[in-house]
């Protein structure tokens, strides 16, 4: 009975990994089939961080590159904050730490995603569960296009 058990715990969780899984997949691909190579949008971080009053960053990426990074408060980006930031200053690189944490590097995970570009608007990551001020909070708004 025991091993029956734990074995419909392992395979429920299993099948919480795969849902979110695909749901990331689906969701990067609608954003590659967009095609947008120059945009802006502003990202929030929330944490425990020094920085949070400065939120949001407003951001703008052409060619996969970040052409400019400022708060929108005006103050200056430190380099210790510049360099915790670089892992979510583009779609792709918040794309890219999403699967990681999926892929095991935090133990809870929630996203939504722009209905329109598949883009996360917002991302919840959680990574000890028994933790407390550990979790990270990404919001992503005022996205737009440029030609």
């Amino acid at each position: 009975m025991r091993k029956l058990l734990l074995t419909f715990i392992v395979l429920a969780l299993a099948a919480c990994s795969m849902g979110n899984q695909t749901e990331i997949e689906g969701n990067q691909e609608k954003w590659r089939d967009a095609n947008i190579s120059h945009y802006r949008f502003n990202l929030s971080i929330g944490c425990f961080c020094v920085f949070s009053q400065d939120m949001p960053l407003v951001i703008e990426v052409m060619d996969g590159k970040v052409v400019s990074m400022e708060y929108q408060s005006g103050n200056a980006i430190d380099a210790t904050s510049r360099e915790f930031f670089d892992k979510f200053t583009t779609i792709d690189r918040i794309f890219s730490e999403l699967e990681a944490d999926l892929a095991g590097a935090a133990d809870e995970v929630t996203a939504a995603y722009d209905p329109t570009y598949g883009f996360p608007v917002d991302v919840t990551i959680d990574y000890v569960k028994e933790a407390i001020d550990d979790e990270l909070y990404l919001t992503v708004s005022g996205f737009e296009a440029l030609p």
